[in-house]
């Protein structure tokens, strides 16, 4: 049956059915595309023969709103949605946003805080032995114990405090159809302890088998290098084909154990899970509300990846995804593109053809579908493996058959390239057509930061390594003609960042003439190296010390460096500049970052300094966000 699957009693009515088989609580609205794991995990189980009924962010302080099915044949299905939830409610300084894009109308306070945990407290109280399965990427990357940056502690699993008795973990295609088989042939949810990409609990330790127990977590809780260390255990083992069953003691009694994750999709799978009867539409009752937000910025975009071999550190993806990269096919890319020259709205424009990184389309090496991915180093850092294959071709081939539909005007490409990955490839066909036909104006990439202290905690490249992609951007575009800009996205604060390096990049911008409009704080979410550097403040990799600061002034401090140019900064950048003895940037000098005292760039007093009259008039320019001297120089001339 075609349509929207059932969001109220009613709807499940006019299908005809008695009750579900799976009733699917989510904190998210209902959107019905492929972009949002709801509807994949939904369309999966009803092409396996199974009814789904969803309950899109229920009232949680109303036991009634998660009845309104009845209990279902087979049981509950949990998650939080596209986003953890903390990061959905809050900035990285614990403020409240304003804006939830997974709501109706942007309407913030649609779900609670821990939204995975509290549905599932809330469905417990009235289905005491229904199975309640979690998934999404809340429980994922809050499978066993882990530190909570918003409480400031170290959590138990998921699994333990929402009361359920799976995780789904990962992107969970495979898992939740052998989790429905298997609840469909009868056999109980305890007994489930088989399928990869799941995470079970059980009083039973001598029933775990091949498996590598990891410190108890009461052991975590109390002791920062317990931590680290059960970290690198649990990271060393994310790899389908080399990891080992995990499991977590609690007060010796209860285990946590974390079966090794699903085996990746096959070409044929992921082309599979993409052409399920998406309405590719919000639910009509948010009409009223101006539906969802977060579906016009992926309407007109296109997935062709997922996973990444980047492996940065401050990112969760080796938890969640995986190393592993799986594509689709290009046929199922364009029959999809087809779809667009369809909608009443389309106007010609491809927003975005890529995944976690736009330009990966294969594995990182050819032995990893057989052997898995290493354990003892990562495929672009500390620089590019020699056993790497860097091929452009297959990207390069998919975005020319797209710009070449009729209908389509211009294909972008906005998900993140890897510049060291682009270099890697002396063919330098892509870098030209990405300028000549992807781009426009500005090509957004990720330095992060020019400190190669800070970017080897942060297991990215050697700032040289963004230089040269620089200066090979240039060329690229002189070869087409173009005059395009490349935007740096930068972090303040990343572990091991000291004000020093902050100090650093912002000599970097004065002196290449980069104005950052926004920056980001780092924000410790689950699931990263880089969280468990800034809880433990131990590198989990080497077990050796990092400068942290969790310090909101010095983070402030950090953060005002980078923005310097602004003048509601100043005090926070001059007090840095002297509390790191760096008062020789206080002046006028060419390599100065702020003047003596604050000025008025239009006053007369300021406009007797040149120095700092055209570093304002560079404020003011948005040109000068991206252009560097050596450009500006050759238009001169």
């Amino acid at each position: 049956m075609s349509g929207f699957l059932p969001l109220s009693r009613k709807e499940m009515d006019e299908r005809g059915w008695e009750r579900p088989d799976f009733v699917y609580v989510v904190g998210d609205a209902y959107v019905d595309h492929s972009s949002f794991g709801m509807a994949i995990i939904s369309r999966i189980l009803e092409a396996n023969g199974y009814k789904v009924a969803l309950i899109c962010q229920p009232d949680w302080r109303d036991p009634e709103s998660v009845t309104i099915y009845g209990e279902p044949r087979l049981g509950f299905l949990v998650s939080a949605g596209n986003m953890d939830s903390m990061v959905n409610h809050y900035t990285v300084a614990k403020k409240k946003r304003n804006m939830d894009a997974y709501s109706p109308g942007g309407k913030a306070g649609m779900r609670p805080d821990y939204a995975a945990t509290v549905y599932c407290n809330l469905i417990r109280r009235t289905y005491k032995k229904t199975p309640l399965i979690i998934g999404g990427i809340e429980a994922s990357l809050r499978r066993m114990g882990h530190y909570d940056y918003w409480s400031n502690k170290v959590r138990r699993s998921i699994l333990l405090d929402a009361g359920a008795d799976l995780i789904s973990y990962g992107m969970g295609e495979r898992s939740i159809v052998e989790i429905a088989d298997a609840l469909n042939s009868g056999l109980a949810v305890k007994d489930i302890t088989f399928i990869e990409g799941t995470v079970y609990k059980t009083r039973d330790e001598e029933s775990i088998f091949d498996a590598i127990r990891l410190p108890d977590f009461e052991k975590i809780r109390d002791d920062k290098k317990a931590y680290a260390e059960s970290f690198r255990i649990q990271y060393q083992n994310t790899d389908p084909f080399t990891a080992k069953r995990l499991y977590e003691p609690y007060d010796g009694k209860m285990f946590v154990v974390q079966n090794p994750p699903s085996k990746p999709l096959s070409v044929k799978e992921m082309d599979d899970v993409y052409a399920l009867p998406y309405m590719r539409a919000w639910h009509p009752s948010y009409d009223a509300a101006g539906g969802i937000p977060a579906y016009g910025e992926i309407k007109f975009s296109l997935t062709s990846n997922r996973g990444c071999f980047g492996e940065c550190n401050f990112c969760a993806l080796t938890f969640h995804q995986g190393r592993i990269v799986q594509v689709r096919s290009h046929e199922s890319i364009l029959k999809e593109a087809k779809q667009f020259l369809k909608e009443p709205d389309f106007k010609g424009y491809i927003h975005d053809v890529g995944g976690p990184t736009a330009q990966f389309r294969a594995p990182s090496c050819k032995k990893q579908m057989k052997y898995g991915t290493c354990t003892n180093r990562k495929c672009l850092y500390p620089k590019v493996c020699e056993n790497m294959d860097v091929d452009h071709s297959d990207y390069l081939s998919l975005l020319r058959k797209l710009r070449n539909l009729k209908g389509v005007k211009k294909v972008f490409v906005r998900s993140g390239i890897r510049f060291d990955y682009l270099l890697a490839d002396p063919d330098r066909t892509f870098l030209d057509e990405l300028c000549r036909y992807h781009i426009s104006g500005q090509l957004r990439v990720a330095p992060e930061h020019i400190s190669d202290n800070v970017l080897a905690k942060m297991g990215k490249p050697p700032v040289s390594v963004y230089n040269r992609f620089i200066r090979e951007f240039e060329k690229a575009n002189q070869r087409c003609g173009m005059e395009q800009y490349a935007v740096p996205y930068l972090m303040s604060s990343h572990p091991g960042s000291t004000l020093k390096d902050a100090i650093a990049l912002a000599e970097y911008l004065n002196e290449h003439h980069l104005n950052p409009q926004q920056v980001q704080d780092y924000y410790p979410t689950p699931g990263t190296i880089s969280t468990c550097m800034y809880y433990t403040h131990l590198d989990p990799e080497t077990m050796k010390p990092v400068y942290v600061t969790d310090n909101p002034h010095e983070k402030a401090m950090q953060r005002a460096l980078i923005q310097y140019r602004n003048p509601a900064n100043y005090d926070l950048v001059k007090e840095a500049l002297e509390k790191a003895g760096r008062k020789d940037l206080i002046g006028f000098g060419k390599n100065c970052l702020i003047p003596p005292r604050k000025m008025n760039p239009h006053t007369k007093e300021a406009q007797a300094h040149p120095h700092h009259d055209q570093k304002a008039k560079r404020e003011r320019n948005p040109r000068h966000d991206s252009r560097n001297s050596s450009e500006r120089k050759r238009k001169h001339k």
